[in-house]
């Protein structure tokens, strides 16, 4: 059996049994595989190093009302959020009625639903008896479109016109092909053009195959058929969240998480019992014209992310879990960015606004002491200084731990990744002019506590070509803090190694820093907070900490 097929198994709902059983689990997992296929056939087709290595490439199936139906293993909870909140843009700006069969259509606006500039959207209408019924959609960070820096990473941007190329909801092919003349804007617009339409083309191929396939469940399955298996199985997982949600403890509960860069993220979460939820946002700091804003549909992944802490882990990530959840995001905030404030480097915000919720329905809960708070993705890109390449790259902090486990190393609160998540060494280095000489879990960086925190991680990227750098990331300033008498995890940071040895910072947010041939970019990741009195730490514990260089005498 395969992963896929394992998965849609696992979340099939209960029916009425015997043959009618059966049909809606093979029709709930030919949707699951169709979406798999089609990223699958994305990652394969494309041009980026980060794609084709660390997988990042997410697809989805929808209908023409906006509900997610389905989608593939390596869609996170964001790109979920994104395919979900573009399409009702695309059909907005394109009305169904004027959609022909074979149109696909591409968006990155971060106000309509998209992510960042380098963040392609695309999605293509699935016609049943003459309409469109269905999209089938496909997202991926393209290797470079425009901005003040390679890779969409410039954190100095002062608004979204400088984050790179923007673009509302356009028809990008039609049955007949690629619409040649915005082809050769968008590859005008990049630094690498090649990969860049190799992506583009990618990203069609994926969502071809997967309207290829829903065309084939239908016509096994009838589109009346497929419609009410649809809405049987969003109606199931919707159910099974609002249960989820009832036992949480009523009332209205607060929290809150502050960013390096001193702006708060605050909550209301409000749980009444009917197996409804609202996440109000109203006490959040307002935008900034730098890129630590946040799109809408981003900050609904964040939430999505944390509430499903709280609920079954075994949900199917659906429509059913998004329909009962009110999430409010005032307009002009740091969690709902409007023009023309920037949005790229929405991590840390969205990282923090799953803190908050995290410390809002965690203290709700008597004798329950949280969760530790955790490293989180440090993205990175290097480009070439003298000829056109380009890496980009992140790594993952140390989890936060919590009452009864430490936290997990390398991994962060992730909401965000594709399957492999950070590419390999080994093609990395046949690719580009670097040699990656490290990559490693740095030893008591994970904060003290009963239970400790996660270890951040160390990478070393020796370069081989003279090169510049962009960094991004958070939790380097203010670390991330413990929970219950724990301790903050260790701070992470970037460095450039010169050829001497010496070390020298480059900051949480720099931008096109160079690196001469034979330097290094360091890159040390946070460790996640610890959890509980230090000194009330298991023995046994430490011996075995100890043993696997998890932490050094000093630290025990």
């Amino acid at each position: 059996m395969s992963t896929s097929e394992a998965k849609a198994r696992q979340e099939a709902p209960r029916g009425a049994g015997g043959d009618a059983d059966l049909t809606a689990e093979i029709l709930r997992n030919a949707l699951c595989v169709a979406a798999e296929e089609a990223s699958i056939v994305v990652v394969r087709s494309a041009y980026s190093t980060f794609i084709v290595e660390g997988a990042d490439a997410a697809a989805a199936i929808l209908d023409a009302d906006g509900r997610l139906i389905a989608h593939s293993l390596s869609t996170a909870l964001i790109q979920c959020a994104s395919l979900r909140s573009a399409l009702p843009y695309v059909i907005k700006a394109h009305p169904l009625r004027t959609m022909a069969p074979g149109d696909v259509f591409v968006v990155n606006d971060v106000y309509q639903g998209g992510i960042h500039a380098n963040d392609l959207l695309v999605f293509r209408p699935v016609f049943m008896d003459g309409e469109p019924r269905y999209f089938t959609g496909t997202l991926i960070h393209v290797a470079d479109l425009s901005g003040l820096s390679a890779g969409g990473m410039a954190s100095d941007a002062t608004d979204v016109y400088l984050e790179g190329l923007q673009l509302p909801p356009v028809r990008i092919a039609t049955a007949d092909g690629l619409v040649d003349d915005l082809v050769r804007v968008l590859a005008a617009n990049s630094r690498t053009p090649e990969k860049l339409v190799g992506d583009l083309r990618a990203l069609i191929a994926g969502v071809n195959v997967a309207a290829r396939r829903l065309e084939e469940i239908a016509e096994s399955h009838t589109p009346a058929g497929l419609a009410r298996g649809i809405d049987a199985y969003l109606a199931h997982t919707e159910h099974r969240m609002r249960t989820g949600l009832a036992a949480l403890p009523q009332g209205t509960h607060h929290g809150e998480y502050r960013l390096d860069s001193g702006h708060t993220i605050r909550v209301a979460v409000t749980v009444d019992g009917s197996g409804g939820i609202v996440v109000d946002f109203d006490g959040a700091d307002e935008q900034v014209p730098h890129p630590i804003n946040s799109g809408f549909s981003q900050t609904h992944g964040g939430v999505m992310y944390a509430v499903r802490c709280f609920v079954d882990p075994s949900l199917p990530m659906n429509e059913g879990c998004f329909a009962p959840v009110d999430v409010r995001m005032p307009a002009g905030s740091l969690v709902n960015c409007t023009p023309p404030y920037p949005g790229g480097g929405r991590f840390g915000t969205v990282a923090a606004a799953e803190e908050a919720i995290f410390a809002a329905l965690t203290s709700a809960s008597p004798g329950s002491g949280g969760v530790a708070a955790s490293g989180i993705l440090q993205a990175f890109s290097i480009s070439g200084a003298r000829r056109p390449w380009l890496h980009m790259s992140f790594d993952l902090g140390g989890m936060g731990a919590r009452d009864g486990y430490d936290g997990p190393d390398a991994t962060g609160a992730l909401f965000g990744g594709g399957r492999n998540i950070i590419p390999q060494a080994e093609p990395i280095e046949a690719r580009l002019p670097v040699r990656i000489e490290e990559v490693s879990l740095i030893p008591g960086s994970g904060g003290a506590g009963r239970h400790r925190g996660g270890l951040g991680t160390r990478t070393v990227i020796r370069m081989l070509d003279d090169a510049r750098v962009d960094t991004r990331g958070d939790r380097l300033l203010r670390p991330p803090p413990g929970a219950a008498g724990g301790e903050p995890g260790r701070a992470g940071g970037y460095y450039r190694e010169r050829l001497d040895g010496t070390r020298e910072p480059l900051g949480a947010k720099a931008t096109r820093q160079p690196l001469a041939a034979g330097e290094a970019l360091v890159v040390e990741t946070s460790g996640g907070g610890g959890y509980g009195d230090p000194a009330e730490r298991d023995p046994e514990a430490i011996r075995r900490d100890l043993a696997d260089g998890r932490v050094t005498g000093e630290d025990a």
